[in-house]
């Protein structure tokens, strides 16, 4: 069971794809979420990027948790393909963000 709601993740794929002009509305909402939250976006982008397995979620997650010593909105900001990673990671897990992103994404 992931600690973070597709919802959540869905509003950091679209914060993630506008970071030339909403930075600091990604640092505002990444910082906001609780501890496990964080852990689980960390381990659902390393999922996407291949660093893990889907059935290794259990071991993404402690390892995220060990290894959690930058602030994660920078950490997670260092990737070039950070939504792409993170759309992936919920498709391996079985979770389509897509749905929550059209939901929560409604252009002008």
């Amino acid at each position: 069971m992931l600690p973070i709601t597709a919802d959540k993740v869905a509003e950091v794929i679209i914060l993630a794809r506008e970071l030339d002009r909403a930075e600091n509305e990604f640092d505002g909402f990444v910082d906001q979420l609780n501890d496990d939250e964080k852990i689980g976006l960390v381990a659902i982008f390393w999922i996407g990027r291949g660093s893990f397995e889907p059935e290794d979620l259990a071991e993404a997650l402690a390892t995220a948790g060990r290894e959690a010593t930058t602030p994660t909105a920078d950490y997670l900001k260092g990737s070039p393909h950070l939504a792409d990673h993170l759309e992936a990671g919920m498709a391996a897990l079985g979770v389509d963000p897509s749905e929550a992103e059209d939901d929560l994404y409604r252009p002008a």
